[in-house]
């Protein structure tokens, strides 16, 4: 009877090891970072889910950067906004379709990269397919230099005074000063100038902190997504633009209370901002 227990215990042993093997469709951690703390399979979004269709050519320097223990600003500086509707802050996973050239001509691979955030900093990192981690490992060989119009280039970033574009507490079309909408329109021009190709490019709306979290988060989405149409209509992408608003969570300046009204909203300025990062093929 011990012998027929045995010999069942090790047929189970093996029968799970195999089905391990054969496995598919489960994540592992990127090879190139720190062993992720959670252990559970990992699932994806469906890549045609993403906002950014097609994903984009990654800074691979910059995502070697990427590993555990840092802030979400800290990883978007990297590899920018995630490409699935996931939001900002409350998401704890951030999703991501990155293009990587095999060598082999215009041809390139799209993979799908994630990392996992806890108690607001990064955790592990992942991809759907495990052999992607090999475009992060460094060439040892001498390959043919990358055509510049293939390289992908480094986030610009530019930052617009909300005060400028619009009037106080205001967000909407007719909210927008004449000066706002001349800085937008030599945006645009600039923009269309500079770029052959459009990979993203992400508003957000920022806010001082009077007011309400609540009341500061809506007047920061409806700044962004109103500047977002304006872009639009002056001839960007509409597949590439999206707009996020932030409310007060990211101020430039702290202004001590005790002042008067006029002065503290004067002193907040710097915070009433509308910011924009551009990404794609210059």
């Amino acid at each position: 009877m011990k012998t027929h227990t045995t010999f069942h215990c090790l047929a189970l042993t093996a029968l799970v090891a195999m089905l391990g093997g054969c496995a598919t469709g489960t994540a592992v951690p990127e090879q190139s970072g720190a062993a992720p703390a959670a252990t559970d399979s990992v699932h994806f979004p469906e890549a045609g889910s993403a906002w950014l269709k097609g994903g984009t050519f990654v800074n691979v320097e910059q995502l070697r950067r990427v590993g555990r223990g840092m802030t979400k600003n800290q990883v978007r500086e990297l590899i920018s906004y995630p490409h699935f509707g996931e939001g900002l802050f409350g998401p704890k996973e951030w999703d991501y379709l990155f293009n990587f050239r095999t060598g082999r001509g215009d041809e390139f691979v799209t993979c799908q990269y994630k990392v996992v955030y806890r108690d607001g900093l990064s955790d592990a990192m992942y991809w759907k397919d495990p052999a992607c981690a090999g475009y992060l490992s460094p060439k040892v060989d001498v390959a043919a230099p990358v055509p510049a119009a293939a390289a992908a280039s480094a986030p610009q970033r530019f930052r617009m005074a909300a005060d400028a574009l619009f009037a106080f507490d205001k967000s909407g079309m007719a909210d927008m000063s004449a000066d706002g909408r001349e800085q937008l329109d030599q945006l645009a021009a600039q923009l269309k100038g500079q770029y052959k190709r459009f990979d993203a490019i992400t508003v957000i709306g920022h806010t001082d902190r009077l007011g309400s979290d609540a009341y500061n988060q809506a007047l920061s989405a409806a700044r962004a997504a109103t500047v977002r149409d304006y872009l639009i209509a002056r001839g960007l992408p509409p597949s590439a633009l999206r707009a996020f608003g932030v409310g007060k969570t990211q101020p430039l300046v702290s202004c001590v209370d005790g002042r008067q009204r006029a002065q503290l909203i004067a002193c907040l300025q710097p915070n009433r901002r509308v910011e924009l990062e551009v990404t794609g093929e210059r």
